[in-house]
């Protein structure tokens, strides 16, 4: 095996040190010898083997590796001692260093991610100057053949892995996907009776997935390559689709055998996307790429980003501000009133400033509740208790296309739209819960329910109703049956679901805000700062990918949470009253509103004239 030491131009010995451990990774253990090279020979790409030095007795022209560089003359004969070496002109013995398990780790990963970017040279002198091995001689020969195409070769190397394997299953697994990636291949060759000899006499003796033996079988029907490749869902013969074999079969080695597949970019993007977690004002769209980001530094996002900053103050209303909420392609926003109107905003893509568009008069008890129709083309606008109309507003036009009443004892507060966006589902505390079609038409009604907040979810069945006695229940209007969903130990003033319809979050009276999980059933978050009576206060998901929750609050605050913290991490003042709803815009995650008891609407966004340096700045503070 190599030495470590320069050979010198003459012999000279040396004594030899102990043979243990501490000398070093180049035992069996990390690396192998290959065979000696001749005078012009090139270094030979083991892929971690260790080369030895020329064994053709000290010729000029050999090379004898010293922890990587190259050095002249052959070696004397301490060079085959494990760890040791002769020493030319007096140089002194060297004892190497015990690589850790860790080191030894780093030093894989590096090594397979130079291979994968083709600098084998560089690899193979990183191995040598290690003494590891990027992996084990057997999985190097079946990485070789099957990227080759050597089915039968590769299937001999199976034989060789089988003692290295830890399931005796796995191997069957992995000769499994050889012969069928060697069965496609002949397909597309047009070699029919090769193919079918090694379904029947390959594949099908192996006893293993025959359903999946039945498809392949009906590959045989294919007329052309092009249909076995789309049927298939393959690539074809050649290098993508062996690649993605290899990656495959790895799965079923052990790592000390063959590295899993891109292991060093993997676990750098865990890094990233753990940091990303962690990261308390990360509100910008996940990009999986590593190309995206730098890992040279921690990735932190400021506050100055975030919408904390009033960027504008709409005060166009006159009296109190019950309701806001965004349309669902966050062009628009409608802010309802005890004024009696609705106004609808218009949101500038470039400036995210705001203009008022049409202003909806006529709603003679104000406006305490507002729902966007799925298409964003309608609006229906609810009061408060003493309300029994609602208005079913025509967004385009500003026109009324329907203004319903059943009956004046009605208190119609809430309403939802069923996904498809001909119906709806209203109701109220004295009782009331009615299905309507867009002319305000009865459909469907559900007697004795006294409705405090209303949501259809997606399958376009079921509506949960939140109602007096301090519950979420979930009503099915197409077979007639309820159930209990959410249970309260307090009066639930309001709740919104998140896209995905698997989280509630309630403003629940002297309690503040809730998160629960529906599928579960159980309470996941309580949320603390706020400041909740027995006001209706509205809070909303919001920010990318819904991993913030906002509400309003009786102290006058606007209040942000990361749905995983249960500590505000942004308390925003501005107004001078009881803040009743917030709204996160569902296009621009930069962009929230709040409405106030103040008479206002306030427009949040991120600090003005951001740079770099106030963004190093905020990272150097919070790092601090």
């Amino acid at each position: 095996m190599q030495a470590n030491g320069a050979g010198g131009g003459q012999q000279q010995q040396q004594p030899q040190p102990p043979q243990g451990p501490e000398l070093g990774c180049l035992g069996a253990q990390n690396g192998e010898a290959s065979a000696g090279t001749t005078a012009g020979d090139q270094l030979a790409h083991a892929n971690g083997l260790l080369p030895s030095a020329n064994s053709g007795g000290g010729s000029p022209g050999g090379l004898s590796v010293n922890n990587g560089v190259p050095a002249a003359g052959g070696p004397g004969p301490a060079a085959a001692e494990l760890g040791g070496g002769g020493g030319g002109g007096g140089s002194a013995l060297k004892k190497k260093k015990r690589l850790s398990q860790s080191d030894e780790d780093v030093i894989r990963l590096i090594g397979q991610h130079l291979h994968g970017l083709g600098l084998n040279q560089t690899v193979d002198l990183l191995m040598q100057e290690s003494g590891c091995r990027l992996e084990h001689p057997s999985a190097t020969k079946f990485r070789n053949h099957v990227m080759e195409g050597e089915w039968d070769k590769a299937e001999n190397d199976l034989n060789e892995l089988k003692a290295l394997v830890h399931s005796p299953h796995a191997i069957v697994r992995m000769k499994f996907l050889l012969l069928q990636q060697k069965y496609l291949e002949y397909l597309e060759d047009g070699k029919v009776l090769e193919a079918l000899q090694v379904l029947r006499c390959e594949l099908t003796p192996l006893k293993y997935n025959t359903e999946r033996i039945h498809v392949l079988s009906g590959y045989l029907m294919c007329s052309h390559a092009e249909d076995l490749r789309a049927k298939a869902e393959w690539e074809g013969k050649g290098t993508a689709s062996r690649s993605k074999l290899l990656d495959k079969l790895q799965t079923y080695l052990p790592p000390s055998v063959m590295l899993p597949p891109r292991r060093l970019q993997n676990l750098l993007r865990q890094a990233v996307e753990l940091q990303r977690d962690r990261c308390l004002y990360h509100n910008t769209k996940l990009d999986s790429n590593l190309d995206s980001v730098s890992l040279l530094i921690d990735h932190v996002c400021s506050r100055k980003q975030f919408p904390c900053y009033t960027q504008q103050i709409l005060t166009e209303h006159c009296n109190e501000v019950w309701f806001c909420k965004f349309s669902n392609d966050g062009t628009k926003l409608a802010t309802g009133s005890k004024d009696t109107t609705v106004i609808i905003w218009q949101v500038d893509p470039d400036t995210h400033q705001l203009k008022l568009l049409k202003t909806l008069e006529g709603h003679a008890y104000g406006v305490s509740y507002i729902a966007w129709s799925p298409d964003d083309n309608y609006l229906v606008a609810c009061g408060p208790d003493d309300c029994s109309e609602l208005w079913l507003w025509n967004v385009q036009t500003g026109e009324l296309r329907t203004k319903m009443s059943q009956s004046h004892e009605d208190s119609l507060t809430s309403v939802a739209w069923n996904p498809d966006g001909k119906r709806f589902v209203t109701g109220g505390q004295r009782g009331q819960f009615y299905q309507c079609d867009l002319d305000g038409n009865l459909l469907d009604s559900w007697e004795g329910v006294r409705v405090q907040c209303l949501w259809c979810l997606s399958d376009g069945k079921t509506v949960l109703a939140s109602d007096t006695h301090q519950r979420i229940r979930g009503y099915n209007f197409e077979d007639l049956t309820d159930r209990n969903i959410v249970q309260e130990d307090h009066p639930i003033m309001s709740f919104t679901i998140s896209k995905n319809g698997r989280l509630a979050l309630l403003n629940v009276a002297t309690q503040g805000v809730h998160l629960w999980d529906l599928q579960d059933r159980v309470l996941v978050r309580k949320y603390q700062g706020v400041t909740q009576g027995f006001y209706t206060i509205h809070s909303c998901f919001g920010g990318h990918n819904e991993d913030f929750i906002a509400s309003g609050s009786e102290d006058h605050k606007v209040y942000i949470w990361h749905k995983r913290s249960e500590l505000p991490i942004a308390e925003l003042t501005g107004h001078t009253r009881t803040v009743n709803c917030v709204s996160w815009n569902p296009q621009i995650p930069s962009m929230m509103a709040s409405a106030s008891d103040d008479g206002t609407v306030r427009i949040w966004g991120p600090a003005p004239f951001v740079d770099n340096q106030d963004i190093e700045e905020e990272c150097s503070s919070m790092d601090s």
